[in-house]
């Protein structure tokens, strides 16, 4: 980032109506100051073209990751829409290039998340495909002028150009892959043939970086409290952070010593084992937490979220013992 401050007025703004939090203010102000200066440079602000170009130029920079591509997409838009005043056409949705009007690519992206949601895929699986499928109307889009004019032997093209342009490891390249895959094939009904030349993203050996017990050791002697006891079934029974932030009391079996699992990584459920050194501080916990919802429901609160259609087929389930939180993973982590 460059040196100094950069676009005081907007920065100020930004503080003072509370829009991104404070340590991305100087970011948005670069990116909207870069942004400025593209415009300059070609004759023109606030050029609905324009945004477009500037974003492909971002993307066309081996050395900016897509990150960075996403935050200067946001900064765009509120420096047009909430600081200059501009409609939201101005700042038009361009996280990966242009989605012109009375297009029918809106109506896809929103059919393609309808099928999504009707095959109960994660939410974090959502959020990947909608967001390559927009970045491959982008590209269409500025290859050929037209985001409509795609055909399948555009993923090709798109597939090779994330691997030769863009520089993306092969778990992104495959990622990209997937999304495009179930765009054609479960949204489009298109089959996409042979990839095959395609060109693939080289997959690096990696070794896994395992602690030792007494680095363990060490980083448990850190803790305290809670946070220690999130630490310790994390790491004696081997759960993901979700699926420990979303465990219910009726999911541990103290008798059998064991953690079910409940829509695990691929909507699965699964059974893991109770630490047994973690035991008696989680039978301990549960029991405060238990007084705690018991206070709760004597004053009127006490629900908890059911997933998916639970809450109507069991009304009053959300107020019973065996469907509360164990550990308040987030509330440590916030």
């Amino acid at each position: 980032m460059a040196k100094g401050i950069i676009l005081p007025e907007f920065q100020a703004f930004l503080r003072s109506r509370k829009l991104v939090p404070e340590k991305n203010i100087p970011y948005f102000a670069f990116w909207a100051s870069k942004f400025l200066y593209f415009c300059n440079k070609n004759n023109q602000l606030d050029n609905n073209k324009l945004v477009i170009e500037f974003m492909n130029s971002l993307q066309g920079d081996h050395r900016i990751l897509d990150w960075q591509i996403r935050q200067a997409h946001q900064a765009v838009q509120v420096y047009l829409v909430n600081f200059n005043g501009k409609t939201a056409s101005d700042a038009i949705s361009i996280s990966t290039g242009a989605v012109e009007k009375n297009s029918h690519v809106p109506d896809i992206i929103k059919e393609m998340k309808r099928i999504i949601r009707l095959k109960h895929y994660s939410l974090s699986t959502e959020r990947s495909y909608l967001d390559w499928a927009k970045r491959f109307f982008g590209y269409v889009y500025e290859t050929k002028g037209d985001e409509t004019a795609f055909a399948a032997d555009d993923i090709k093209q798109y597939l090779s150009h994330l691997a030769i342009k863009r520089r993306v490891s092969a778990s992104t390249q495959n990622q990209a892959f997937n999304a495009l895959l179930f765009l054609f094939r479960d949204v489009l009904g298109q089959n996409i043939g042979n990839l095959g030349d395609t060109v693939r993203a080289k997959r690096g050996t990696r070794l896994p970086v395992v602690l030792t017990t007494d680095e363990v050791r060490t980083l448990f002697s850190g803790m305290s409290g809670i946070g220690l006891l999130i630490a310790q079934v994390l790491y004696g029974s081997g759960l993901r952070l979700m699926e420990l932030a979303r465990l219910r009391v009726k999911d541990i079996d103290f008798g059998m010593h064991t953690i079910t699992v409940r829509s695990g990584k691929g909507d699965k459920d699964r059974t893991t084992v109770l630490p047994e050194s973690v035991r008696d501080k989680l039978r301990m916990h549960i029991e405060k937490i238990k007084a705690l919802h018991d206070k709760d429901l004597a004053s009127g609160h006490g629900e908890v979220y059911l997933p998916e259609a639970l809450e109507r087929k069991y009304p009053k389930a959300a107020q019973e013992w065996g469907w509360a939180i164990c550990l308040p993973v987030f509330t440590i982590i916030c």
